[in-house]
């Protein structure tokens, strides 16, 4: 025999499916706002806070251009990183990069970063220029040149290219550079 379900039985069944449904959308609504919100917290992520959380990594880095290098995160700092690998050394452009593989999936917020962390690639030429060491000028389209960085000015450097009275200094624009390579 079917029992039949009072009307207070009834209205209670109606009610607790219209609370089911209710939750089952604001949970809904929920995960979207949450959804939303990484989105949009995601976006203010820049590659160098990205590239800071990745010190100690192993990267592969596609420079404009094509060419491919790699080594372990040493060093960084505003807009460029330290790359070593075996008897080379690669301080890298941000701007001069096409991708990078090996990230850490975190990121380290500009806020955190120490004042060294903060030094751009004009205090890296600085000290080149200083230590008078050889290295090697990678340029965005894949053309390199070796010389000795010279005088650094805001957006350019000097390059010494040759030997002895040969020797002849070129204007470089920081704009122009990939990377730059030097021995260990």
């Amino acid at each position: 025999m079917h029992r039949v379900m009072s009307w207070e039985e009834s209205m209670f069944a109606v009610f607790d499916d219209l609370e089911q449904q209710a939750s089952g959308l604001h949970l809904a609504e929920r995960d979207a706002e949450v959804a939303d919100l990484t989105v949009a917290e995601y976006s203010r992520v820049s590659l160098a806070s990205r590239v800071h959380a990745s010190m100690g990594e192993d990267l592969r880095v596609r420079l404009l251009g094509g060419r491919v290098v790699g080594g372990r995160l040493a060093r960084l700092g505003e807009d460029w990183f330290l790359l070593v690998d075996g008897s080379s050394e690669w301080v890298v452009r941000h701007a001069g990069v096409a991708t990078i593989g090996g990230l850490s999936g975190k990121a380290h917020s500009e806020d955190t970063w120490s004042p060294v962390d903060r030094l751009t690639m004009r205090a890296v030429l600085r000290r080149l220029a200083m230590a008078h060491e050889p290295c090697v000028v990678h340029f965005c389209d894949d053309q390199q040149v070796e010389g000795v960085v010279g005088r650094v000015g805001r957006d350019f450097f000097e390059l010494a290219v040759g030997e002895g009275a040969g020797r002849l200094a070129q204007a470089v624009p920081h704009a122009a550079v990939a990377a730059l390579q030097g021995r260990r």
